[in-house]
């Protein structure tokens, strides 16, 4: 192998600082040294440095032919001990906090901008609304109204017995038992408040850069005039000086979402004392219940407007908090929710709990609402692709609500698997809602009928899997070929010939993710309705609603609803071991990493108790790093991102003044920017803020293979210097056994770039073009020297 090229000799230092991507690396990896040096940071996120490299500012005399090598290591900020996989109980408010981040590109910034961020807005309230009547579900209604009134299912479970009306105690009546088990609801909700508070001060309270703005970002300008991921003044969203500090939304949200999850509590324990006060004659007044519940519609108005009155700031660094909004509106909803209580438990001797709470009622209206608001969040980004249509847009720009409508289906499910088993579980023996030894109504018809729908849901996503896989498969086969001409072999090998296409192929599947989630979408929002209109229709669960159509029919129906329940819990379970797995074992993490590191990269800008975004944290910290840096130092700085830290590494870069960015190059390699994040988040990574990224740095080289999954091509050839993408490289780099060689060379895909001689010659390559940022003047006397004149492109010509 030919040695590899040495950076150009300059009087000043150069700095190549690493960022890891998806799965973690530890500064010993990254830096090949086993011990390392804390440069800056905390455990949480740090620099480190080989122990030799520690004054390496103080003598560049030995750095005249290499770079000074820094790690920044941010993988504790997504990983960590196996609690954290508690998380993975936020997946539809990360979900949902996707969607708000997909909208299309739009030419200025118009109101249909400002109602696609509304709309994804009000659908992440329905999911805690949804989260919150579910947790009453199973607390109020399974437990406190149902089981402890009925002395079948209360005698089974001695912990109920103080509630039970067999006993007769004082929490016996059933308004005392709602206002009881009405704590469990509150203590999720105030548990949310808590991880959301808690989090932000630990991840996202990192203010970025202050005093030294973008000098291409108008922080006044209202109205953009540029296209949508392009700020005013011709830099992108991504480099708005507020766009990595949303403390403001964050805790608007958080406050409107507590409120709107405490109001939601007081509404499941006031509602049935209030309809038992109308319906007779008792020691309490009706105009209680009726004033209680006039002041639960007058909270959830305030909650709505709060939610869509505004949106992010980011024009600006905003650091002002609506202290009396974020104080005031929870408690007065937490006020309410005690009033409610207490009028709940307020004695009625004459009052007996019998069937079941209207929970069908609440998850109906919840879930048409669902509906209708992503049929509108459709039409929106239908209208916004068409004014500015990318090509590579996923599912002509309906990826958001696509996603919006996963969000409610993964709520739905969880949701829904929650209370079946719970009532499964309080019935022991019997089968809840089916009139089989049941002592119980059991949930709400509509999560039975949602359960059923599910085994159809998997049936109709298995024929694009099928598709997928046999053009997968076809794919490989026509790639063989193209493998024995690129490698030159006199033999080949046909075994290793099928492995590389065989990769090669499935690594192609990535590009493939919207034929999946595209009919997943649509027939989730036609099968939702479908279990809507049949509960409606029949208010009996699937089985005993087809009773009379035909034993095969009735068979088929309560078939389908016991799968789908079992589905649901077993998936339930699932997910919660694969979760807290990904946070202990390194390779399942690094499975399903990327899909939760791009959802924790983008800020809380619809749901307050999404997972923390990392990238508050990771971007401030590069950007502060190359500014300090270059600013002492005026050397030369490549910043090196694999994978996610390719994204980290552009975000930062874009958050750069253009007098930094003029002494910086970006190296990314395995780099999703393009294939991932321009296809689905076009207005923050499409061509319009890659072309102005490719404009503005010094330099950008982005290295790629056809076996990685994740990776890939920037697509950016056109400009003054030399073109942006290099590759595909080959991999495996030998294909059968040589003397250089001898034993089997693996397939990397989208790991171990540094490995490949390239990586080291196109490092090299960006260091050479990266001129001295202050040369010498031309006469060659020392001392005085004058500073590099700027093309208008910021880009040198070689």
């Amino acid at each position: 192998m030919p040695p590899a090229p040495q950076a150009p000799q300059s009087p000043e230092p150069a700095l190549e600082l690493l960022v890891h991507g998806v799965g973690g690396a530890t500064p010993q990896e990254m830096l090949d040294d086993p011990y390392p040096v804390r440069v800056t940071g905390d455990a949480t996120a740090a620099i480190y440095r080989r122990a030799g490299d520690m004054d390496a500012e103080q003598h560049p005399e030995r750095y005249r032919d290499r770079p000074i090598a820094e790690a920044y290591c941010w993988s504790n900020l997504t990983s960590g001990n196996g609690s954290r996989a508690l998380w993975l109980l936020l997946l539809p408010f990360m979900v949902v906090n996707l969607a708000h981040w997909m909208r299309p590109t739009a030419r200025r910034r118009t109101r249909a901008v400002r109602l696609y961020g509304a709309l994804v807005r009000l659908v992440a309230l329905s999911l805690t609304v949804l989260l919150t009547a579910a947790a009453c579900e199973v607390a109020l209604d399974l437990t406190a109204w149902q089981c402890a009134g009925v002395p079948d299912c209360s005698n089974r479970r001695s912990w109920l017995g103080f509630l039970s009306t067999a006993q007769g105690g004082w929490w016996s009546q059933p308004g005392r038992r709602l206002a009881l088990a009405s704590l469990v609801p509150t203590a999720l909700v105030g548990l949310l408040w808590f991880l959301s508070n808690r989090t932000w001060s630990a991840y996202e309270s990192q203010r970025p850069l202050t005093g030294s703005q973008p000098d291409d970002a108008d922080p006044e300008t209202a109205h953009d005039p540029k296209p949508s991921g392009t700020a005013a003044g011709g830099g992108p969203d991504l480099g708005r000086p507020g766009f990595w500090y949303g403390r403001r939304l964050v805790a608007r949200l958080r406050a409107a979402h507590t409120a709107a999850g405490f109001l939601t509590v007081a509404a499941s324990v006031v509602g049935a004392a209030a309809r038992h006060d109308r319906a007779v004659t008792g020691p309490v007044p009706e105009i209680l219940g009726r004033l209680i519940e006039a002041a639960l519609v007058v909270g959830a108005l305030v909650v709505l407007w709060v939610v869509c009155r505004r949106g992010r700031s980011e024009r600006r660094l905003d650091q002002r908090l609506d202290h009396a909004l974020i104080t005031y509106l929870p408690g007065a909803a937490l006020a309410l929710l005690v009033l409610a209580a207490v009028y709940a438990a307020w004695s009625r001797p004459a009052w007996v709990s019998a069937g079941a709470l209207p929970g069908d009622v609440t998850f109906s209206v919840v879930t048409l609402g669902q509906a209708a608001l992503v049929v509108v969040l459709a039409m929106v980004s239908l209208g916004l692709y068409r004014r500015t249509p990318e090509p590579r847009t996923v599912m002509y720009g309906l990826g958001g609500p696509a996603v919006a409508m996963l969000a409610c289906a993964l709520g739905g499910v969880m949701t829904g698997g929650v209370a079946q088993r719970v009532a499964d579980w309080l019935d022991g023996s019997g089968t809840p809602g089916m009139g089989r030894n049941a002592a119980i109504e059991g949930p709400p018809v509509l999560l039975s009928w949602q359960a059923s729908v599910i085994p159809v849901l998997l049936m109709l996503l298995a024929v694009p899997a099928v598709l997928l896989l046999v053009r997968t498969w076809l794919a490989a086969r026509s790639l063989q070929p193209e493998i024995e001409r690129e490698y030159k072999e006199e033999r080949p090998d046909p075994a290793r010939t099928r492995q590389i296409a065989r990769i090669r192929a499935t690594a192609a599947l990535t590009d493939s993710a919207p034929w999946i989630l595209g009919p997943v979408a649509g027939a989730t929002l036609l099968l939702g309705a479908a279990a809507v209109g049949g509960a409606w229709a029949s208010g009996e669960v699937p089985g005993l609603a087809m009773e009379g159509n035909g034993a095969f029919v009735e068979s088929a129906a309560e078939a389908a609803q016991s799968t789908g329940s079992w589905m649901i819990g077993l998936g339930f379970v699932l997910f919660i071991t694969w979760g807290r797995r990904a946070y202990r074992d390194a390779s399942a993490r690094r499975t399903i990493g990327i899909l939760w590191d791009v959802g924790t990269f983008w800020p809380r800008a619809a749901h307050p108790f999404a997972p923390p975004c990392y990238a508050e944290r990771a971007v401030p910290d590069l950007a502060s790093r190359m500014s300090g840096w270059t600013g002492q130092t005026r050397g030369r700085l490549v910043i090196s991102g694999h994978s996610q830290g390719s994204v980290l590494a552009a975000s930062a870069v874009w958050q750069l003044p253009a007098e930094t960015r003029s002494r910086v190059a970006l190296l990314t390699y395995g780099s999703p920017i393009e294939r991932l994040y321009a296809r689905w988040f076009p207005a923050y990574f499409g061509p319009g803020p890659l072309h102005g990224l490719h404009r503005s740095v010094h330099c950008w080289r982005n290295l790629w293979r056809a076996t990685d999954p994740i990776g890939g091509r920037i697509g950016l050839d056109e400009g003054p210097g030399p073109e942006v993408d290099r590759g595909p490289l080959k991999d495996p780099l030998v294909y059968g056994r040589t003397p250089e060689h001898p034993l089997p060379e693996p397939v990397l895909g989208h790991s171990d770039y540094q490995a490949d001689p390239v990586f080291a010659r196109e490092r090299a390559a960006l260091l050479e073009r990266l001129a001295p940022v202050i040369p010498r003047q031309a006469d060659g006397e020392g001392g005085q020297e004058a500073p590099r004149a700027q093309g208008s492109s910021g880009r040198s010509s070689g």
